[in-house]
């Protein structure tokens, strides 16, 4: 053992000064010497040059740019104008969102600076490039929020499960749907929620807030999902919260010949599609501020219109397509390339005719910039309201 700390002392002084191939030379050698893993010759050298008299003190020169100044620029101004997406997404429909954008005449602020060459660079930038480029400029820190589902034995025998280890979804118009409870600090009292069906296959999901749930307005906006949804409804899936497992619920999905299943109590990842837009989509853009009045409804409902045409027609996302296993033996997931919801649907070749038209307009009249900005004023108006509701209940001095 002591022979092989000496071993890896000597290796940990080249190895901080060597390049790729020199790295990966030095790992077979030490490997054929050591008998260990490649891993745990990595590791071991890591360790090594830790170690106080290894090779702490030799520093690499840092790598220069990439991408010019003005390119930065630029990204971030586009990003801020798609509405803030990881590089994973971003990356995706970079030439769709330049042309938008360009066309519409959005990137006025950064116009000195958007030339040729530098679209060419933002074109060109892979996906982690994008988020580390951005890191400075995203804000991933939101609380935790409280959860209003309340588990309802009524029914619940009755109802199928569908858990995460079941086959995949197919079929377009499959439903996860799942409520948001915009109570801000504390349950108690009646607060807005809003309705999230996502269809898992494609991607596509609708947004609708109600007074609370009650059955005559989650019957409202289950009425309202299926006369939006681009697609028959083919069947859906929920919680195990009483609004959703009640005799109302059953019998409406009934009359509309649509077949219900329940995830498990507690294993969020049964229903992973809608958990994932209930903090991407709604609580990203209404925040976890408390909504009770009628004016409050109304902008959650108009800041829904604006987000789905965002996140439907102009943001990708990916789907899970099986699993892979790595070179350590661990399990990883495959997922297709990112795609946004409207191109899935055109790809599933399910639209009628009217539908199709009617997207294919909503789509080509889309302004990233102009969505962003109207979004924006919303968010600022319940800023404001939630403000004032604070101040007004705030204890006299």
């Amino acid at each position: 053992m002591a022979t092989r700390h000496e071993i890896t002392k000597k290796f940990a002084r080249e190895y901080a000064r060597a390049n790729r191939a020199e790295k990966g030379a030095m790992l077979d050698a030490l490997v054929e010497t050591t008998g260990w893993t490649r891993d745990h010759a990595r590791r071991a050298i890591r360790v090594a040059a830790a170690r106080k008299g290894a090779a702490r003190d030799v520093q690499r020169r840092p790598r220069p740019k990439k991408y010019s100044y003005d390119a930065l620029i630029v990204l971030q101004e586009v990003w801020r104008l798609s509405g803030q997406p990881s590089g994973k997404y971003l990356a995706a429909v970079m030439d769709d969102t330049l042309e938008r954008l360009v066309r519409f005449g959005e990137l006025g602020k950064v116009a000195p600076r958007v030339r040729p060459e530098v679209l060419d660079e933002l074109r060109s930038m892979s996906a982690a490039t994008i988020d580390r480029y951005l890191k400075p400029h995203k804000d991933a820190a939101y609380p935790s929020a409280l959860s209003g589902t309340k588990p309802s034995h009524i029914l619940r025998s009755s109802i199928p499960t569908r858990t995460s280890m079941d086959e995949p979804i197919t079929v377009p118009g499959f439903l996860e749907l799942d409520t948001v409870a915009h109570c801000g600090h504390t349950l108690k009292g009646e607060f807005l929620r809003t309705l999230t069906a996502t269809d898992p296959l494609t991607g596509w999901t609708m947004l609708r807030s109600i007074r609370n749930n009650a059955f005559l307005h989650v019957h409202g906006a289950l009425e309202w999902i299926t006369a939006q949804a681009p697609v028959p409804v083919a069947g859906v899936d929920f919680d195990n919260g009483s609004e959703f497992i009640n005799w109302g619920v059953i019998a409406w999905c009934d009359d509309h010949d649509i077949p219900v299943t329940r995830a498990r109590p507690y294993q969020h990842n049964d229903n992973a599609h809608v958990e994932q837009r209930n903090g991407d989509w709604v609580r990203k853009h209404a925040f976890r501020y408390r909504y009770e009045t009628e004016a409050e409804l109304a902008l959650l409902n108009d800041l829904w219109a604006l987000v789905m045409a965002r996140k439907n027609h102009l943001l990708p996302c990916v789907k899970a397509t099986g699993w892979t296993t790595t070179k350590a033996g661990r399990k990883k997931r495959i997922y297709d390339p990112p795609r946004t919801p409207y191109q899935r649907l055109l790809d599933a070749g399910v639209l009628d005719e009217k539908i199709r038209s009617r997207l294919e307009t909503e789509h080509a009249a889309l302004n990233p910039a102009k969505v962003t900005r109207a979004i924006n004023k919303i968010q600022n108006q319940l800023i404001d309201l939630a403000a004032a509701r604070t101040r007004g209940t705030r204890p006299a001095a």
